[in-house]
């Protein structure tokens, strides 16, 4: 892991949290256990050059895909 990509997943989680008016732990609990942290991990190349509203959107389709619900 870069010393980039640490600041890019903080900076995700409190702009979901923040979306969808989470706190930070339960966005993060929520984007663990649907695997959207996992896939900013391996798509951080591609990801951190999108808008923060598109990598939202992202990460909510991966949610989706894996049983999440918030929409």
């Amino acid at each position: 892991m870069s010393k980039y990509e640490i600041p890019f997943m903080t900076m995700a989680v409190r702009a979901f949290a923040q979306k969808f008016a989470m706190t930070r732990q339960a966005a993060f609990r929520y984007l663990q256990q649907y695997k959207a942290l996992a896939f900013l991990m391996e798509f951080y190349d591609v990801e951190h050059l999108q808008s923060i509203d598109d990598t939202i959107d992202d990460m909510l389709v991966i949610c989706r895909q894996n049983g999440g619900t918030l929409a």
